[in-house]
Parts: C-alpha cells; sequence; structure tokens
C-alpha cells in the first residue's frame, strides 16, 4: 500500500498549479495546465478534475486543497466571490467536485495558502507576523498574526490588493477605485508602458534605463500600498510572491525606499521585505497543508 498523500490546488486567472504532496510536504508530482478562458465555474470545476486525472491517475491522494482568488464561507467549502473571475459567486465548488473526485475538498484563499506554504516549507518559516502579496493577473494576500492566519468576519479579511491607492484611480471589479490591484498587478504594470512583464524584466537586468525606469515606479506604486498595510499590521515580514515577484530585484529598492519615507520608525522596525522562497509553489503547497490539516489530522484547523 502506498504512503498517504494530498493534492494542492492553485488557481489562478491564468493557470491552474496542481501537485501531489506527500503529508510531510514533499512534492511527488506536480501538473499545470492554462486556466479556462472564460474561466466560469463549471469550465474550471471540469478542468481540475481532469487535471487530478492526469496527476494523480491511482486515486493515492485522499484529500484535495484548493486555492482561489476571493475569500471562503467559514465552512470553506463555497467560494463567496473571485472578482477577477466571471461568474463566481457563492460557488459550492467543494460539493460539485467531491463526487467528481471521490475524495474530500476543502477550499481557501489563494493568498493564505501562500502564505501558509510559506510558513511551512519558505521564507515565513520562524515568523509570526506576516502580510504576504501576490502579484499576478490581481493582486491577493494574506495576513498571519501571532503564528495564526487572520480572515476576520466570516472570512473575508485579508484582502490587501483591494485597499485603495488613488480614490480616483482606475475602477476596480471589487467597485472601489484606484485600488492597489489596479497599480501593482500585471494590469498595473502594462499602464505604465510594459506589454510584456517578462520582456521588461529582461530588458531592465541588461541595463535598459526605460525599463528599469518602469520597475522603479511600480515599486514606488506598490511601497505605498504596503505602507498602508505596515500601519496597520506591523508585520515582522512583508512576502511578495506571484509571477511578478521573479522580477522583485528590480523593484524592491524603491518599494524598501517608499516604506522608509513613509512609515515611522518605530511601525517598521525590524521589518524585513523580500520576495518568497517557494515562487509560484506556495500556492499549492500551502493548499495542501490546509487539506491536511483540516481533512486528514487532528492537527487545529485554520480557517481562510
Amino acid at each position: 500500500m502506498s504512503d498517504p498523500c494530498v493534492l494542492g490546488v492553485d488557481l489562478g486567472g491564468t493557470a491552474i498549479k496542481l501537485g501531489l504532496f506527500s503529508l510531510g510536504g514533499d512534492l511527488l508530482a506536480e501538473h499545470q495546465l492554462p486556466t479556462p478562458q472564460p474561466a466560469t465555474p463549471g469550465a474550471v470545476c471540469m478542468a481540475i478534475v481532469e487535471a487530478i486525472g492526469v496527476l494523480d491517475p491511482d486515486g493515492r491522494a485522499s484529500a484535495v486543497g484548493i486555492g482561489l482568488p476571493g475569500p471562503m464561507d467559514a465552512e470553506a467549502r463555497i467560494a463567496r466571490v473571485c472578482i477577477n473571475l466571471p461568474g463566481w459567486e457563492e460557488v459550492p465548488l467543494a460539493a460539485w467536485l467531491e463526487p467528481r473526485l471521490n475524495r474530500r475538498v476543502t477550499l481557501a484563499n489563494d493568498g493564505n495558502c501562500a502564505l501558509v506554504g510559506e510558513a511551512w516549507k519558505g521564507a515565513a518559516s520562524g515568523f509570526d507576523d506576516v502580510v504576504l502579496l501576490t502579484l499576478g493577473t490581481g493582486v491577493g494576500g494574506g495576513v498571519m498574526l501571532s503564528g495564526a492566519l487572520f480572515t476576520g468576519h466570516h472570512g473575508a479579511a485579508a484582502e490587501p490588493g483591494l485597499i485603495t491607492l488613488f480614490p480616483e484611480g482606475p475602477a476596480c471589479n471589487s467597485g472601489n477605485r484606484g485600488s492597489l490591484e489596479q497599480y501593482a498587478s500585471i494590469t498595473g504594470l502594462q499602464r505604465l508602458g510594459a506589454d510584456d512583464p517578462a520582456a521588461l524584466a529582461a530588458a531592465a537586468s541588461g541595463g535598459d534605463q526605460e525599463a528599469l525606469a518602469i520597475w522603479d515606479r511600480y515599486g514606488e506604486l506598490l511601497g505605498t500600498g504596503i505602507s498602508s498595510l505596515v500601519y496597520v499590521f506591523t508585520p515582522q515580514l512583508v512576502l511578495l510572491g506571484g509571477g511578478l515577484a521573479g522580477a522583485s530585484a528590480h523593484f524592491l529598492p524603491a518599494v524598501q525606499r517608499e516604506v522608509t519615507s513613509r512609515v515611522q520608525a518605530i511601525s517598521r522596525e525590524g521589518l524585513q521585505i523580500k520576495a518568497c522562497a517557494l515562487g509560484n509553489g506556495a500556492g499549492r503547497l500551502g493548499a495542501a497543508r490546509l487539506a491536511v490539516q483540516r481533512l486528514l489530522s487532528s492537527a487545529p484547523p485554520q480557517a481562510g
């Protein structure tokens, strides 16, 4: 009989990333596929079922954790809303998937999953108070206070990408205007004049002054938003994940500069700001970890 294992799934706006893990967090196998377009609930549900069939054809995993870009209900079975995915309001995804997968499913916010993954095996290990931002199609994130996920009333807290940066800025799918997401997401970067983030990063690495200036401005905007979050949570650590974090060497200096200039010294005492250690793998690892905690063990479950 094979050793017990668990599946972690990270649903993003452009890709679905899956991992098959041992209960101790070792990656046994992985799979990735493009997110269906449009990413309607039904299309995503079937894509996940098919992808799990490819990754785990023998049904070795006894539980599945799924990270999604939005808040869940308190029982972690219903996706309340995913503002950047069409049709995602009160979607009972766990109930849809369980009979198709013949195993239990738990849901969580993707930023919280990334934070749980980094706390378990990555850059947040050993820290109690952490803010994490995922920089990609949108800007998500998670907050850990005193070693526990902070999810707030009905599990909807810690959406750092939706705080207001400029009140008259571009409209956000959340209903806000000028949210941090509108400036720190891929779309926000493109507003600064960059069509392709990978090409912009390569140009900056080659010393292109225009590319370096765009990343510097991006870092200023991101750092302004992070400054507000630091005042609220006074974390030990701010972690940056998601696809854009791969270019963090080009914008972290500007982020640090803004936070230093905007936040009083006592509120940022000992603060570290750095990229996630696990890259885009943090979300699927954290989703798997939450599945173990909630569905397969007697460990105290974490919400979100």
